[in-house]
């Protein structure tokens, strides 16, 4: 009878068989063995600090092979938002490759204090790994902080491994966030040589690429080059004067104008490229000597290569956004860009690539320029404030120190002491609530755990919401009016808050399977990494809450 029914089985199916291998159903074929077509290689490109109207304040200025590239060429996403707040470097970073938000990456600012303990983290620290490539302690980093996966990490996972996965920037969470978990390498810059450098959570020694690339001292060769204007410097549309009272100086010199001359300024102190446009240009040397090196995009699965170019931050937090040296920096960056691009042609192939260019968040315009254009604005003063509070918590609750700072602009209380001293919590939140709302420049203060009911814009409740990571957050949010943010210097700007010059960031595609065109309806920073999951073929980071952005994708 088993006999019988073997055969009766086999009969069945023996025409299925047949009929599949029959020529004449190719389809059938195409289905059982080809695997989806990707790109050779995918290259995410972060530019920190970029507010999205960098793409268009400068452009008759751009070049056509950089930013104006992209645009001719690709698809630009015109109303993209960052969907949470704190706006910071770790956590836009983090947004982008995760297609998240801190709630769930646990990635609540570049540091964040654990609310258990009161402890101060940062973002990508971790003392169990060591330094490769400096005797410095700057590579004692890792992602091992990030909750989530990463786009890149679900690649990864795609393909068995076999997809190389690199991450680069000066500054360590820039390079090692996008980079996720299972990445290749991670690379950053060490001050103290001037080396790029890794941990030994990716390997126990640089490559000999690396160390051949850091061998040629070319931090030393950019600051001796000096730091003027790439055109007359009446040719630039900065409203400000080049001497003026918001920008910040480098340190020696007597006025914040050019040239700067870091070949004498610096004194050999190598952390200066930073706050120079040629701290970009060395981050897309290095990119293009990995992308040789390693040979990306040229094996038989699709490779990642994840670039942060973080001197435009740094520039921007000393000059601000009205600055000849901000726009000097970008119309720099443009021309890097173009010579980037054609590497990639070059060693991939033009129409065999995918990138991205987005940014982590945004930058204020100065609050001393604001006001001097009757803007309202100014800077918050949040260390005299947290003095202030704790002041009046100690005469009311008889304990110093139950607030242990205001970072990311909340309130991290002392919940070791309280619960030690078995104080009222709920007590002492109400009462810090009534303080600070009667604070200049605080539009408003909330309980995070009443934040669903509570009596601001649902557009703001969902940013503070989706920035509050129970174990990593305070337990009450700062919301400060328009044009206020927290500082300590008159000069420069800086970032953090949920207005839109901090959350309205680029996003453009271009290459293989990107078609050329605009968006203007509402996308977020949390539909990059599930845009870029639908185009390979391949699932999405596992704390994603964005969706695919169907308009850019060739179907």
């Amino acid at each position: 009878m088993k006999f019988i029914q073997t055969f009766f089985l086999a009969a069945i199916i023996f025409p299925i068989v047949v009929s599949a291998q029959n020529p004449k159903t190719p389809l059938l074929i195409n289905q059982l063995t080809s695997s989806p077509a990707r790109p050779k290689l995918v290259v995410g490109i972060v530019v920190d600090q970029m507010r999205w109207d960098y793409l268009y304040r400068y452009a008759n200025r751009y070049g056509a092979g950089g930013f104006n590239r992209l645009l001719n060429e690709g698809f630009t996403c015109e109303n993209t938002q960052i969907p949470y707040i704190p706006t910071v470097t770790a956590a836009g970073h983090t947004g982008i490759y995760t297609g998240s938000v801190p709630s769930i990456t646990g990635i609540a600012g570049n540091d964040f204090t654990i609310q258990a303990t009161g402890e101060s983290l940062y973002c990508t620290e971790d003392h169990s790994v060591k330094t490769v490539g400096s005797t410095s302690t700057a590579g004692e980093m890792s992602p091992r902080n990030l909750l989530s996966s990463t786009i890149t990490d679900e690649l990864k996972l795609a393909t068995n491994f076999r997809s190389k996965v690199i991450g680069i920037a000066l500054k360590d969470r820039g390079g090692i966030l996008p980079a996720g978990h299972t990445a290749n390498a991670a690379y950053w810059y060490d001050d103290a040589t001037g080396n790029w450098i890794t941990s030994t959570f990716y390997m126990n020694q640089l490559p000999n690429w690396v160390n051949s690339f850091n061998s040629q001292r070319l931090p030393e060769k950019y600051i001796k080059q000096d730091w003027n204007t790439l055109y007359p410097i009446n040719t630039y549309v900065q409203s400000t004067p080049d001497d003026n009272a918001y920008e910040g100086k480098m340190k020696g010199e007597t006025a914040p104008i050019f040239p700067h001359l870091t070949s004498k300024l610096l004194n050999g102190n190598l952390s200066a490229i930073r706050a120079t446009p040629f701290g970009n240009s060395l981050t897309l040397d290095f990119a293009k000597d990995a992308l040789k090196s390693e040979k990306l995009g040229k094996g038989d699965q699709t490779d990642f290569l994840a670039i942060s170019l973080s001197s435009t931050d740094y520039v921007g937090h000393q000059y601000g956004v009205n600055a000849i040296e901000t726009e000097d920096t970008y119309l720099r960056l443009d021309r890097d860009l173009e010579s980037f691009f054609n590497t990639l042609d070059a060693a991939v192939g033009k129409g065999n690539y995918t990138v991205f260019l987005s940014a982590d968040h945004g930058a204020a315009h100065n609050p001393g320029f604001l006001k001097d254009h009757n803007i309202p604005a100014d800077l918050w003063q949040g260390s005299g404030i947290l003095k202030n509070l704790n002041t009046e918590l100690e005469k009311k609750f008889s304990h110093p120190n139950l607030v242990i700072n205001l970072g990311n602009y909340q309130v991290n209380f002392n919940n070791q002491l309280i619960e030690k001293q078995k104080l009222n919590e709920q007590n002492i939140i109400d009462f810090s609530i009534s303080y600070l709302k009667k604070q200049e420049g605080v539009a408003y203060v909330v309980d995070m755990e009443k934040a669903p009911i509570a009596a601001i814009p649902d557009f703001l409740k969902t940013k503070i919401i989706n920035g509050y990571n129970a174990q990593r957050s305070g337990a009450i949010q700062i919301i400060l009016q328009p044009g206020w943010f927290q500082g300590y210097s008159s000069t420069g700007t800086t970032h953090g808050t949920w207005n839109p010059y901090d959350t309205h960031i680029p996003l453009v595609f271009m290459g293989w399977g990107i078609k050329h065109g605009s968006l203007n309806r509402p996308t977020s920073m949390a539909d990059i990494a599930p845009t870029l999951a639908a185009l390979l073929h391949i699932q999405e980071p596992n704390g994603n809450i964005g969706e695919p952005i169907e308009e850019v994708l060739k179907k």
